[in-house]
């Protein structure tokens, strides 16, 4: 037992080495395959001294707009409004308990606990020039990461409590990708999310903003959000709607161990990718289907340990996925709030099952095929290989 647990952590070593050499050390675009991530959530994925200096804007705000709808579309826990400006202060004055509120927690005990990580980001992104900055920055980020491609996503939705309207907040979002594209060597897409447990009806709004920025940086919808209930058929005409209109589907789908939101969300509102997926684990029988559908996975290992999908890496399905001929792509979910980057998930993931440079190269470009931007890209990044 001793000499097969000795060759394993070899095997990681030399594994992780292999994914250094192949995608880089995640510095300025250095990576010699091209690092591609298709599911990264704004809002998860902010600077920490990006946050702090908002917060230090919106003090200067009267604050006099409640935040609690907002923060009550994201979990139990409400902050009151007579203390929102305390609260603030607070946070302010501790840089570790900003850190905190902005992290998943160790440990990390649910998908509920982790969305409760994006409360400030909900609080400080309420207007064009936070949106437009944070934007930017991912892409800088992504960029250092060593990214040649980026799906970015978000809920419009979330972004209205000071008055913006849908149509200023998707704008503002896809400025700030236009400005990282003129700057780095980084292309980056934008998909609207939707909060699935909130009012069926809202997402049409959503869909009617996004189509006049069709085939100008918006690519595609989503429904994301706490998985509690098989949720797809109260979506099913509107995202007959949305792919009427032209955009692709995506759906946040078995991240909580609900096999059925796979099933449903292929079936019922026809999506192109699934988020996560984990819970397919539980019926192997299934995985014909998804082959057949040509599905693709949006996997997120660090993101679905922390939510409890799965208790190791080792026992993360995106490997039983892609020995079963399954599209599986590698992504960081929340950068901020899981901590995380593509080179990390990378050798992480990499590491933990010994894949070969034949077996990244071979998901980079399973990766590529699946990508919502138009052919011209997936040529460009084709030729990197």
């Amino acid at each position: 037992m001793f000499a097969n647990k000795f060759e394993m952590i070899i095997r990681r070593l030399i594994v992780n080495s292999i994914s250094t050499a192949q995608f880089g050390d995640g510095k300025k675009g250095e990576a010699m395959l091209p690092k591609i991530e298709l599911h990264c959530h704004l809002d998860g994925s902010l600077r920490f001294e990006t946050v702090r200096d908002l917060l230090e804007l919106l003090m200067t705000d009267t604050l006099k707009d409640s935040l609690t709808p907002i923060l009550n579309g994201l979990s139990t826990d409400t902050v009151i409004e007579d203390d929102e400006r305390a609260w603030v202060r607070e946070l302010l004055a501790d840089d570790e308990l900003l850190r905190q509120h902005l992290s998943a927690p160790v440990p990390c005990l649910s998908l509920d606990m982790y969305l409760k990580c994006f409360k400030i980001p909900m609080m400080v992104l309420q207007n064009e020039m936070a949106l437009e900055r944070v934007a930017y920055e991912l892409m800088e980020d992504a960029w250092e990461d060593g990214v040649k491609y980026i799906e970015i996503r978000f809920a419009p939705q979330l972004h209205t409590a000071r008055g913006l309207s849908l149509e200023a907040i998707i704008g503002a979002v896809l400025a700030g990708i236009e400005r990282g594209e003129r700057t780095y060597d980084i292309r980056g897409r934008l998909i609207l999310g939707y909060l699935r447990n909130t009012n069926p009806d809202g997402i049409y709004d959503v869909i009617r903003a996004g189509v006049p920025f069709l085939h100008k940086g918006v690519v595609a919808v989503d429904l994301c959000g706490g998985e509690h209930d098989l949720f797809s058929s109260r979506f099913e005409a509107a995202f007959t709607y949305a792919r009427e209109k032209g955009y692709h589907i995506t759906v946040h789908a078995g991240e909580t161990g609900i096999l059925g939101n796979i099933k449903e969300a292929i079936e019922i509102l026809k999506a192109e990718r699934i988020g996560h997926g984990t819970a397919l684990i539980q019926s192997p029988a299934l995985y014909t289907a998804i082959k057949a559908s040509g599905v693709t996975l949006e996997c997120c290992p660090t993101s679905n340990l922390q939510t409890k999908a799965v208790t190791a890496i080792e026992n993360h399905p995106i490997d039983s996925f892609r020995e079963a001929g399954i599209a599986v792509t590698l992504n960081t979910d929340n950068r901020t709030v899981s901590q995380t980057t593509m080179t990390r998930e990378w050798q992480l993931t990499a590491g933990a099952f010994a894949w070969d440079e034949a077996a990244c190269r071979a998901i980079t470009l399973q990766t590529i095929d699946a990508i919502f931007a138009e052919e011209a890209v997936k040529v460009w990044l084709r030729e990197m290989l």
